[in-house]
């Protein structure tokens, strides 16, 4: 299999201006990526799908990161034909707040629908292009994406009884404040 660094290269002759860039993996795997500029990154999924040398033609996983001014969508491709990868493509957001558009691979390799699905549900990354992209792990009319680290999770749940003295402390402060009771955080 070529290298990270051919792998750059033949990309940017076959897609000019495609704005790839090698991320380097010092741990002792080494497995380095490729960060995609999203505006290319269709075009250089279609030829890292479609080339003869490479034939990546499976897409095993794909998950979110949450950096603390963007997030990132991360996809490990193998070929099944030549058997070789992974080769690990990155995108990342303009920030975390307004602008979280990604292009879906979706239309490149099928198994993208469910793993973008579920970046969009727990890190809010809007996948443009995907056929249905709509919440996969929590329900409709959930506010917010779980895995964010500006995620709180809420305190408005009904008293189950646990062995977890903080969820109970929560719960029964909840529970006065909603009632209103002096010295709860409503009365206080």
């Amino acid at each position: 299999m070529k290298t990270v660094e051919e792998i750059k290269s033949a990309i940017e002759a076959a897609v000019p201006g495609a704005g790839v860039e090698i991320v380097s993996n010092p741990s002792p795997c080494g497995q380095h990526s490729l960060r995609l500029a999203p505006e290319c990154a269709l075009a250089v999924a279609k030829f890292l799908r479609d080339d003869a040398e490479l034939k990546l033609d499976y897409l095993s996983s794909a998950t979110g990161v949450d950096w603390p001014d963007s997030l990132e969508a991360v996809y490990h491709l193998y070929s099944v034909e030549k058997k070789h990868g992974p080769v690990i493509l990155r995108m990342r957001t303009v920030n975390r707040t307004s602008q979280v558009e990604l292009p879906s691979l979706t239309p490149i390799w099928r198994s993208a629908e469910f793993q973008e699905r579920e970046i969009f549900d727990l890190y809010g990354i809007v996948f443009t292009g995907h056929p249905d992209l709509r919440r996969l792990l929590m329900w409709e009319g959930f506010k917010d994406h779980p895995m964010r680290r500006d995620y709180r999770e809420p305190d408005d749940f009904e008293y189950e009884p646990t062995a977890h003295d903080e969820v109970l402390k929560r719960a029964t402060e909840h529970q006065a404040a909603a009632a209103g009771q002096p010295g709860s955080e409503a009365g206080a």
